[in-house]
């Protein structure tokens, strides 16, 4: 159950990054992204799932 919200945290966090970083040229929205699922990851081991 942990990683089916894991996995949609780090989905969710991917997209918001991804826009994120469309408007800044040497980021782009790939590494946005993967910032994003990161980002998510981490928090998700932070808390402990």
């Amino acid at each position: 159950m942990a990683d089916k919200t894991l996995g949609k945290s780090m989905a969710k966090s991917a997209a918001i990054g991804a826009v994120i970083a469309i408007p800044v040229p040497f980021i782009g929205p790939i590494i946005g992204a993967a910032a994003g699922a990161g980002y998510a990851y981490y928090k998700a081991k932070k808390r402990g799932y």
